[in-house]
């Protein structure tokens, strides 16, 4: 590795993003969209569709960056759910410390309830960090864990979330009053903070539960490992990084 690289790297680690813009992604790390194209990217914490409601910090362009064996792991997953009729999509993958930090401020404001009744129904907020949905360090921060679903190929486009115009809806509501994001049913939304999400739930219905052992044995055999507490979430079990926390902002291709 150049000195330059080396010294973007650590900076990245250690939270300096003065210059992150105009230097490339640290060694390791890969665009997703150019390791595997036809997995479909829809970064939530880009925009408001979110349990905060409005863009995270870190996030300055809707891409999926990955290190590259987890993205070429995905890759995998990606080409035997097509043989099935069906498309991995993403709703985020590196996330940087700085996003993490918004999530800690944010949950620390017990007076901001915006998005409640979408995420977190029937979870008191000021428990998010004994329940362990906000913690002060992420795995995804280590560039090997992803949050996904699986989408039928022939999928119409999902619904369009526009703040303060679409209606919050219950994120454990039936799959077909919920927010249509045009995923399989899995008996919950993505980011609903509720027992419901755990993956070996008995409170969804058969659907989700076959689609949750689906979704888990695809990316079971090609290397991640699940986190007992979401059904959506995975981590590459050979991690590159297992200890590094990076904090280099995600931000577009032509932008670096």
């Amino acid at each position: 590795m150049s000195a330059r690289r080396i010294a973007a790297a650590l900076l990245a680690v250690l939270g300096f993003s003065g210059s992150a813009r105009a230097e490339p992604l640290p060694d390791g790390f890969v665009y997703l969209r150019a390791v595997d194209p036809t997995i479909v990217q829809e970064m939530r914490y880009y925009g408001p569709h979110n349990f905060i409601g409005r863009p995270i910090d870190g996030y300055q362009a809707p891409e999926c960056i990955l290190t590259r064996p987890a993205a070429e792991a995905l890759a995998r997953v990606q080409r035997e759910a097509q043989a099935s009729g069906l498309v991995v999509k993403v709703f985020d993958c590196y996330r940087p410390q700085r996003a993490v930090d918004h999530f800690i401020r944010w949950s620390k404001d017990v007076a901001d309830q915006t998005m409640k009744t979408a995420f977190y129904p029937a979870v008191d907020k000021a428990d998010f960090f004994k329940l362990g949905y906000v913690a002060e360090k992420s795995g995804h921060s280590r560039g090997s864990t992803v949050d996904v679903t699986l989408v039928p190929a022939d999928a119409r486009a999902p619904e369009t979330y526009v703040p303060g115009k679409t209606a919050p809806v219950d994120c454990r509501a039936g799959y077909t009053e919920r927010f249509r994001d045009n995923g399989l049913d899995f008996g919950t939304d993505y980011d609903c903070f509720d027992p419901a999400s755990h993956p070996d739930s008995t409170a969804v219905g058969v659907v989700a539960r076959h689609n949750r052992a689906l979704l888990a044995e695809l990316m079971g055999t090609h290397g991640f490992k699940p986190l007992p507490e979401e059904w959506w979430h995975f981590t590459l079990r050979d991690e590159p990084f297992p200890q590094t926390f990076f904090d280099f902002p995600i931000t577009a291709p032509q932008a670096r």
